[in-house]
């Protein structure tokens, strides 16, 4: 058998030890898991996360989890907080502690002292025997049937699992808190999802004296000319009274060209899209660029309460934004 049949074979068991381990949690989402989320959700303090080496790592993933979808949580260093950083902990707080034995020395030695200050305590283990998971007021079972190590030693299966249930525990608490996507947005301000979340209409569209526009009557040359001097590809039709009578976009004005009609003599009136579909100026820039995508058009007027338009936005103000 050559090396590379070894290495895929090696790593498809490793997969297939994994997955068995996920699945395997299914039977643990139980009563505790409930009393866990209940805990957490009429906590005063915040979700203290502890855990000492690959358990430590998985535990800060969980605290960023935890803390990006609306349940405040940081990580704190079991062996740390024995000197000094327990101060970090408040009494209103709640711990999550993770040991895939349950009795790791770092944590175990910080039960005496969770105890005396009521801080509420949560273990997630792979041990329900262990002297963590007796300690704790709720107890989430981790156990694993075997690590995807074939010595049955290094992390592997156990701390998957481990990743999962705590995914499992912040998505349950998201959803019981009706946590939203502006909501989600708030903790992720930067980079791409920040401008997806976060930007608004009115922060990338064009108005004032840069809003191409004409009245209905225009000629469609004049009309041309706004569009050309605003340098848009199209221009916003507007009433007497100031309300949306249409658009006319470039590509109105291929299909114009195709009807064979004279243009030095034709009034707007006549080549518009009537109305056409608008956006708000408080709607967020990635809901504009679905209408756009859903309706495939390339641009949008933006009108106020009375359909007034007071803006205009188009496929390059939003990829220029970095919301596409």
């Amino acid at each position: 058998m050559s090396q590379s049949s070894d290495l895929i074979q090696s790593a498809q068991r490793t997969i297939r030890l994994e997955l068995e381990a996920v699945e395997g949690l299914l039977t643990h989402i139980d009563a505790d898991f409930v009393s866990a989320c209940e805990m957490i959700l009429a906590s005063k303090g915040r979700v203290v996360v502890v855990g000492m080496g690959k358990s430590g790592h998985i535990g800060n993933k969980i605290a960023a989890t935890l803390a990006s979808t609306g349940t405040t949580a940081f990580f704190v260093h079991p062996a740390e907080a024995s000197h000094g950083d327990m101060g970090m902990i408040t009494r209103d707080d709640i711990i999550l502690a993770l040991s895939n034995s349950g009795s790791t020395a770092e944590i175990v030695t910080l039960l005496p002292l969770i105890k005396r200050l009521g801080i509420k305590l949560i273990s997630m283990t792979g041990n329900p025997e262990s002297p963590l998971a007796k300690a704790a007021d709720v107890s989430l079972d981790a156990r694993v049937a075997q690590e995807a190590c074939p010595l049955n030693l290094a992390p592997t299966s156990s701390t998957t699992a481990a990743l999962v249930l705590g995914d499992a525990l912040a998505i349950a608490l998201l959803e019981a808190r009706g946590f939203t996507a502006e909501d989600f947005a708030f903790s992720h301000p930067g980079g791409a999802l920040g401008r997806r979340l976060l930007l608004k209409v009115e922060n990338v569209m064009h108005s004032g004296d840069e809003l191409p526009h004409v009245v209905r009557g225009t000629l469609l040359k004049d009309a041309l000319m706004e569009m050309t001097h605003k340098g848009l590809g199209m221009t916003v039709v507007i009433e007497e009274d100031g309300r949306l009578a249409g658009i006319f976009t470039d590509g109105d004005l291929r299909r114009t060209l195709d009807r064979e009609i004279d243009i030095r003599n034709a009034i707007i009136d006549t080549v518009m899209t009537p109305h056409g579909k608008t956006a708000r100026a408080d709607m967020l820039a990635a809901e504009a660029l679905k209408i756009m995508e859903d309706h495939k058009i390339s641009a949008l007027v933006v009108v106020d309460k009375e359909d007034r338009p007071v803006g205009a936005l188009n496929m390059h103000d939003l990829l220029r934004a970095g919301v596409m």
